[in-house]
């Protein structure tokens, strides 16, 4: 059964960044997998040829899903497939983890491989690859300092350093180019499961801040 979480998501100013990790670090705990509270995020986004995931986030589609390749730090030995998928406000996020062969091979198009029968999302992504023509669009990199807080399954995050790959497409390549996706702001996000505790709601309060429809998909492909 698909699991849906209520996510927030504004554009703030580094000021903001500042004042928000000093308040969340008070108050959550630091994610275990972030070395020095931070780590590094590339992904490579699919699209159609009508770009029918990016009109979808830019018309405000309530019922809408996207598919991309990521991996941190840099590190290939373990990939992850994912499908984001948005329902009114709610999101959810379904993942596969893939080697880097079969990550290049989805890349390259290949189709004619048989994955086995254990990832039922690779077998999603292969067929609409056959029926509807996804395929790779851009590269999206950022830094993202995360902080968790066990009530209420909140996890709360900061994304920053975000960068475009104009439109290529070997994002295992390590040395790709990338440069930077417009105007240096940070994407707060927050997801949580039922209910969001008063300490956190308190915590990323900021004057004047809405949530936004940010898409760090949708600024990197303004380049290509």
């Amino acid at each position: 059964m698909t699991q849906y979480r209520h996510e927030w998501k504004h554009e703030i100013s580094l000021a903001d960044r500042l004042t928000l990790r000093a308040r969340l670090s008070a108050v959550c705990q630091a994610d275990g997998h972030a070395a020095g509270g931070k780590y590094q995020i590339r992904s490579l986004y699919f699209d159609t040829p009508a770009d029918q995931a990016l009109r979808d986030k830019i018309n405000g589609v309530s019922c809408r899903e996207k598919f991309r390749l990521r991996y941190y730090n840099f590190d290939a030995s373990l990939i992850y497939l994912e499908k984001k998928s948005k329902r009114g406000g709610l999101g959810s996020k379904a993942r596969a983890e893939l080697s880097a062969a079969e990550a290049q091979a989805v890349v390259d198009g290949n189709l004619d491989w048989a994955p086995d029968s254990g990832r039922p999302l690779l077998q999603e992504l292969l067929h609409k690859m056959r029926t509807q023509v996804l395929r790779p669009r851009t590269i999206v990199d950022y830094t993202r300092e995360p902080f968790v807080f066990p009530p209420g399954n909140v996890r709360v995050t900061l994304d920053y350093n975000i960068r475009t790959g104009l439109g290529r497409t070997d994002f295992l390549n390590p040395d790709c180019p990338t440069i930077p996706a417009g105007e240096a702001v940070t994407i707060l996000e927050v997801k949580w499961d039922a209910f969001l505790p008063d300490v956190i709601r308190d915590a990323v309060q900021l004057s004047g801040r809405r949530a936004a429809a940010f898409s760090k998909y949708a600024a990197c492909r303004i380049y290509g």
